[in-house]
């Protein structure tokens, strides 16, 4: 009961104290408001970077695809690693791609991957830098490309070389704002495309930040044709719909057969690369991981500072109060009554200041994601250590001056002026 009325008053005195200063209060507070705010800004922005990068991924490389080629490695690699690498590895040829569609083409999806970037035209408009990528028809499935107009092309166009595209929404906006592509004609290294479909709208990814919507899908066919062979591919591959294939298992399916028709002896390493969708989420995890263990920290040094403002006021208010204490403990207040007063005032200081700030860092953030369209949000995590953290510092902050308040003698406390 005693503990219970201890607590009702050093509230009750806490609240009294916070109310009759509330400049000095406000200005306490701003330290812990910004940091907590920071904190929660901060985390919301590495979070929805997390879910971008997990949304642009799928969208770019597929969810469940996976990819062969001779060098496919994520992340910087040395001189002599890549070296070491390409002496290794044997390049993916066309008559590979062949033998892989004769042999395990009725489990699994193949598609060889080409790219180049180059200016694309539309009558006098043109459009630089443009990924245009050659692809055989099955890509719109294993990439599981969706389109907003029209459609993907045939295996009879591609076999044809039927000059047809499939651009991004950067081609649709710059070329034709307003109308319809499709039917018309772009205009690749003096060759006339027909545009018969649009790709939905990616936005930056791929790991270096560059537009996935500048980008054009012909036949590979016509690819080759336009700037010819290639003796290196990259292939994409997934497992048949239906087959009842799992990702691990088509990619075995796939090295397997690879591995033999290179007559790779049994223990060694496979000599060719291959990347599936879970080594680029890894990677991407690690980045992040890499980009909070610099920021976080960084920012939370705000909270410090806010934890150092609130000592620094508890001090100058101790000294304030000095014949109020020492009334106080000349009426019976004992040692741990004034501790729990000058700690509850800066308890509730710092929780109050971080209860505003998670609430001003979730508007910040909701709204950016509103105005950018980026997938920004505050996880419980971010809400849970903001107040945890604000409620420490208060206690923290607030020990050594209650402390010391609850250390002075009352009889020269009561002669203070």
């Amino acid at each position: 009961m005693r503990l219970l009325y201890s607590f009702q008053t050093a509230a009750a005195l806490a609240f009294a104290s916070i109310r009759a200063h509330k400049l000095r209060s406000f200005l306490t507070l701003l330290g812990v408001i910004i940091g907590v705010c920071s904190v929660v800004i901060v985390g919301a922005a590495i979070d929805g970077l997390g879910a971008y990068a997990e949304q642009t991924t799928a969208k770019t490389l597929g969810s469940n695809s996976y990819q062969i080629g001779q060098l496919l490695q994520l992340g910087r690699m040395s001189r002599k690693e890549r070296y070491d690498k390409l002496k290794y590895n044997k390049r993916i040829r066309p008559e590979d791609y062949a033998y892989l569609k004769e042999t395990t083409g009725d489990r699994i999806l193949y598609s060889p991957y080409r790219v180049k970037g180059v200016d694309v035209k539309h009558g006098t408009q043109t459009l630089e830098s443009v990924s245009v990528i050659g692809v055989a028809p099955s890509m719109a499935e294993i990439r599981e490309i969706d389109l907003t107009e029209g459609r993907f092309f045939t295996e009879q166009e591609e076999q044809n070389r039927v000059p047809v595209a499939v651009i991004g929404e950067d081609l649709r906006t710059q070329f034709f704002p307003g109308v319809t592509p499709l039917g018309k004609e772009i205009k690749i290294q003096g060759f006339d495309f027909t545009v018969i479909g649009v790709q939905e709208k990616i936005g930056s990814g791929g790991g270096n930040g560059q537009s996935q919507d500048s980008v054009v899908f012909i036949p590979s066919t016509v690819y080759n044709r336009v700037f010819g062979p290639e003796q290196s591919l990259i292939l994409f591959a997934k497992a048949r719909p239906g087959d009842g294939l799992s990702l691990d298992q088509a990619l075995d399916l796939t090295r397997v057969a690879l591995r033999s028709h290179y007559k790779t002896r049994p223990g060694k390493d496979d000599n060719f690369d291959t990347l599936t969708p879970d080594s680029i989420r890894e990677f991407i995890g690690r980045i992040i991981g890499l980009i909070s263990a610099a920021v976080v920290p960084i920012t939370a040094i705000s909270l410090v500072v806010g934890g150092i403002v609130i000592m620094n006021i508890m001090l100058v208010s101790v000294t304030e109060r000095t014949k109020e204490i020492g009334l106080r403990k000349s009426l019976g207040a004992r040692h741990g009554d004034l501790m729990l007063q000058f700690l509850m005032e800066a308890v509730f200081l710092s929780a109050f200041g971080g209860a505003v700030g998670l609430s001003l860092g979730w508007a910040i953030a909701r709204i950016a994601s509103i105005v950018s369209g980026f997938p920004i949000s505050v996880s419980p995590f971010y809400v849970i250590l903001s107040l945890f953290v604000s409620s420490a510092v208060g206690v923290i902050s607030g020990w050594y001056p209650a402390a010391r308040a609850a250390r002075l003698d009352p009889v020269e406390a009561l002669r203070a002026e």
